[in-house]
């Protein structure tokens, strides 16, 4: 890369980090007015090669870099496929209606139910927890080979709003600040 491309790169990183300061530093302090935010921020790093083709792509489609980057990923969310009644037709952003929630409890059980491959090891001990919590779980059962019966692990018998109500033990009793058996007025509620 030429030195003046370089040098206006490190402007660019520059007026970047300045203008994320300047914003960092009007937001709005706790409990001082909206909460309603319009976008997360994420920090990545891109290769300098990367950063600049999509710097390019970004004047190209008249957009912010990160107006750019946030197009890229959800024009990417539809070529995801994703396995719906064993058919891959269905895209990662077709499924967004099935597994965005507001609530984080709730975005949590809808990936679990429809999408356990999805989760990571801490995610999945998480589970357990809840899976077995039947204070969670509808009247719903399926019978067992055995004869013994089990909770029907769907949506239509689960009770989110008792998950967010205990999100918070659940999540310490995972972490291993509260004893499993906090879970137990769940479990016999």
């Amino acid at each position: 890369m030429g030195k003046e491309l370089q040098k206006q790169c490190a402007e660019l990183d520059e007026a970047i980090d300045e203008a994320q300061q300047v914003l960092d530093s009007t937001k709005r302090k706790a409990g001082g007015g909206s909460k309603l935010s319009r976008s997360e921020t994420v920090t990545v790093r891109l290769d300098p090669k990367l950063r600049y083709l999509a710097e390019l792509a970004a004047r190209k489609h008249r957009r912010t870099l990160s107006s750019f980057i946030e197009w890229s990923i959800e024009d990417a969310l539809t070529r995801v496929p994703m396995l719906v009644n064993n058919d891959f037709s269905r895209s990662l952003a077709l499924e967004a209606t099935v597994l965005w929630d507001v609530d984080e409890s709730d975005r949590f059980a809808k990936l679990a139910i429809h999408y356990p491959e999805l989760l990571n090891h801490d995610e999945q001990v998480l589970w357990k927890h809840i899976r077995e919590c039947r204070g969670l779980w509808g009247k719903q059962n399926l019978q067992n080979d055995d004869g013994s019966k089990s909770v029907r692990i769907e949506e239509d018998n689960f009770n989110f709003s008792i998950l967010r109500t205990h999100w918070n033990t659940f999540q310490k009793v995972v972490a291993g600040e509260l004893p499993q058996t906090a879970l137990s007025e769940i479990t016999e509620a």
